[in-house]
């Protein structure tokens, strides 16, 4: 122990010296005006008390007071790192994005995060990974905001916020119940699938460069000519997947919870920078029906029979110098499209569209958009003006449009695509849910290894619930899914297999 509280100590002091600056530098007020002391206060006299003149006192006092934003509600744990894409293949026949075209090399940056924990949480969490990567291209900037799995939990946005409410920490202790989350699920049958995924070992990457990700949602390429074509993204590690099995979490996170920007900071330090190729599923809209789900449903994953094909790779190779203005400023929302890429009706990303950008402009303010990491590299040009921390240098008088005096010239190729629409306005379910079939497909792919963790590390959970009805509710779903997860659950947490079994048949068609 004292070995190692040494080689700490050792750790910090070797630190402090390498962050000295190599010369001597005069330290200033925010104003520029030279600081005289730096140690002590100015006071009445030898005794005090201080002075409120010491500007330099008050100043670095206020400052300290609000070095603080408002906390990332999820994704609050984050590690940024920069990058570049590099398409290769030509997709001019899909898309009009010059994002893809060849030749061409794009800056990224991305965000890496876990999602429930707060800002100082282990990273070795039973969670989502954000998989998020803001692409600084020649037609603005692109977000693609995803996570490491295809699908997610819910399927309409309007259960997001209870969603998350179910999966933070109590409202009245502070701390994550599985009684809370599980009672969501309960009544969430569309979350089995997701639910399966996580609990697998995947769901707990020893590394963010061991995990994919992906996009989620169904999104839409647009050519020049004006067709279109659903696709989805799928980063794919070329470092591989590898993950923390149950038995090995708790010893993960006492020997290092910082452990997976650690991992990838050290990679990247090393030179050993770590790559994903970019792949995509592309559909044609003439074939959203003619399967036996919804393709627009993100609790849903697309079958092998719409291949992916690669369009690129991205190449991560330089860790931020300052992690409050990369990290913590950098602002993502999938609603950052540029031409040739557009949403499609998919219901959570259709909310997603306005909520993330929204949360951004509440955490740093209505021109969070100028900040360094998240301004485009080409000029921006719009009537939108002043607001807190406004620095966008516009002159002139004319803040309008139309406008004879000083005419905004319109971009008239790059009109969005007119989607057909039918019916009335509603407020109802998706018509093909078959909330159960995908988990059990999926959980039958695992190897018997991997079954076994999926097991432990999900009754880990469950076993918790105190309220019957949730109880069986979940293990229902499991063995809708497949009888064997279903039966091996119900043991594990000491459960009435007979009594899951008849709940299960309950449930109507997969």
């Amino acid at each position: 122990m004292k070995t190692q509280i040494a080689a700490s100590i050792f750790s910090i002091v070797s630190a402090i010296a390498l962050a000295q600056p190599a010369h001597a530098v005069d330290m200033t007020q925010d104003s520029g005006s030279p600081v005289g002391d730096n140690q002590n206060s100015q006071t009445a006299g030898p005794e005090g008390p201080v002075l409120l003149q010491d500007s330099h006192l008050i100043e670095k006092l206020q400052r300290f007071d609000r070095e603080r934003i408002p906390e990332r509600v999820v994704h609050a744990r984050g590690t940024g790192i920069f990058g570049e894409f590099v398409p290769t293949a030509d997709i001019s026949s899909l898309t009009s994005a010059q994002v893809f075209t060849p030749g061409s090399k794009t800056p990224v940056f991305v965000r890496f995060s876990t999602v429930m924990g707060y800002r100082g949480s282990p990273e070795q969490a039973r969670d989502p990974r954000g998989f998020a990567v803001k692409f600084y291209t020649q037609q603005g900037n692109w977000d693609m905001v995803g996570i490491n799995w295809p699908i997610f939990f819910i399927r309409d946005a309007i259960k997001f916020p209870d969603f998350v409410h179910a999966n933070k920490p109590s409202a009245s202790t502070g701390v994550q119940d599985p009684n809370l989350a599980f009672d969501f699920f309960a009544h969430s049958p569309e979350a089995t699938n997701m639910l399966t995924h996580l609990y697998t070992d995947e769901g707990m990457p020893d590394s963010y460069r061991h995990m994919d990700g992906f996009g989620v949602h169904a999104f839409k390429f647009v050519n020049a000519k004006g067709e279109v074509h659903y696709v989805k993204f799928h980063w794919k590690s070329r470092q591989g997947i590898e993950s923390i099995r149950p038995q090995d979490i708790a010893h993960s996170i006492g020997a290092d919870w910082n452990l997976m920007t650690n991992d990838l900071y050290n990679s990247v330090k090393a030179h050993s920078y770590p790559q994903w190729d970019l792949y995509i599923q592309v559909l044609s809209p003439k074939d959203l029906d003619k399967f036996d789900f919804d393709p627009l449903d993100d609790t849903k994953v697309w079958p092998a029979s719409i291949p992916e094909q690669k369009v690129g790779t991205m190449t991560l190779n330089r860790v931020p110098d300052n992690y409050f203005e990369s990290t913590e400023e950098s602002a993502f929302a999938p609603s950052r499209l540029v031409p040739g890429i557009e949403p499609s009706e998919d219901r959570m990303l259709q909310g997603r569209l306005f909520a993330y950008a929204d949360t951004q402009m509440y955490r740093l303010g209505p021109n969070y958009n100028q900040l360094p990491i998240n301004r485009p590299v080409v000029p921006v040009y719009n009537n939108n003006q002043d607001g807190l921390m406004n620095e966008d240098d516009r002159k002139g008088e004319v803040n309008y449009e139309p406008s004879g005096v000083a005419e905004i010239a319109q971009q008239d190729k790059f009109k969005p695509v007119q989607t057909p629409l039918k019916g009335t306005t509603q407020q109802r379910a998706i018509h093909k849910t078959l909330d159960f079939r995908q988990a059990g497909e999926y959980y039958r792919t695992l190897s018997e290894t991997d079954k076994t963790d999926l097991i432990t590390a999900l009754s880990g959970d469950l076993g918790r619930v105190t309220n019957d009805a949730n109880k069986y509710a979940m293990l229902s779903y499991f063995y809708k899914a497949d009888a064997d997860y279903g039966s091996r659950l119900a043991r594990a947490t000491h459960a009435d297999v007979s009594r899951v079994k008849d709940a299960a048949a309950h449930l109507g068609d997969n």
